[in-house]
């Protein structure tokens, strides 16, 4: 929705409203342009002028469009799915869009921000991840695979005041890993405001140019996934994720390489009581 805005071209008026509607969709909603316009300390003119800038006839095509964008159902999703498949067939279709989510994604990893995320969980003392919905499966893979070289990581709770039990533990010496598609949920914005007391950081993969909040976090990671009113594919967070396993193997590869020789002396030696399954 926002991709195709060149704020290269835009007023200044026009940057702090671009600004301000990626930061508060959901206030934005609700907002009317005298009120974004005092806010922003703008006239209601330049508030009106701005939705033609962007391709709308007015405010309240905008809004109809924002709206949509924030409450499209899972059946909705599969439905503009399946509107793609036309003269290409279904794997070629998810093939293209996955291509394409993992160019956006690697044009925005560059070597220097996966070192010094690399560098953060290593030197940390604890690692926990916020991983809500389908998250899940990226986090357990991560924790899986970073647990064989010898680093500590705890899944939190995905929603309620479970996660305050966590979340009570973690410290200044403390990273902990965030999941932040789509919108910021509660629970997310409860691990920024603690971090202001508890000093730990929060490194954050999201699938929004714009996330809000996302200066709270001390390090961003963008993983393409598509318009939120698209299927949603996990390809381009796993890409993401097993960029940032494979670095911190390879990082210190004598000790890592230890930990997984002695991994499969252990296979060897309890083979008879534990087999593979």
């Amino acid at each position: 929705m926002y991709e195709n805005w060149n704020k290269k071209t835009f007023s200044r008026n026009q940057r702090l409203l671009a600004e301000f509607i990626q930061r508060n969709e959901q206030r934005v909603l609700y907002l009317t342009e005298q009120e974004i316009a005092d806010e922003l300390g703008i006239s209601i003119a330049s508030v009106s002028r701005f939705w033609k800038a962007v391709g709308f006839l007015n405010a309240k095509q905008f809004k109809a469009r924002l709206r949509f964008r924030l409450e499209t159902s899972p059946a909705m999703k599969l439905q503009e799915t399946m509107n793609l498949v036309k003269e290409l067939s279904l794997p070629e279709t998810l093939l293209n869009s996955s291509l394409h989510h993992l160019e956006e994604t690697s044009k925005r990893l560059s070597p220097e921000l996966l070192k010094e995320t690399s560098d953060m969980i290593q030197q940390a003392r604890q690692v926990y991840v916020y991983s809500p919905g389908p998250c899940i499966s990226l986090a357990q893979l991560f924790a899986f695979r970073l647990r064989r070289f010898g680093i500590d990581i705890q899944m939190m709770a995905p929603s309620g005041h479970e996660l305050l039990e966590t979340l009570m533990h973690a410290s200044e010496k403390d990273v902990i890993l965030v999941f932040g598609f789509v919108q910021l949920l509660p629970e997310i914005e409860v691990i920024m405001d603690h971090a202001q007391e508890a000093h730990y950081r929060i490194i954050l993969i999201t699938d929004r140019y714009i996330y809000p909040r996302s200066d709270h976090a001390d390090l961003v990671l963008y993983a393409g996934r598509g318009e939120v009113w698209e299927f949603h594919s996990m390809i381009a967070p796993m890409y993401v994720i097993e960029n940032l396993i494979l670095h911190i193997g390879m990082s210190i590869p004598e000790r890592h390489l230890d930990k997984l020789t002695h991994l499969q002396q252990m296979r060897v030696t309890y083979a008879s009581k534990l087999p593979r399954q």
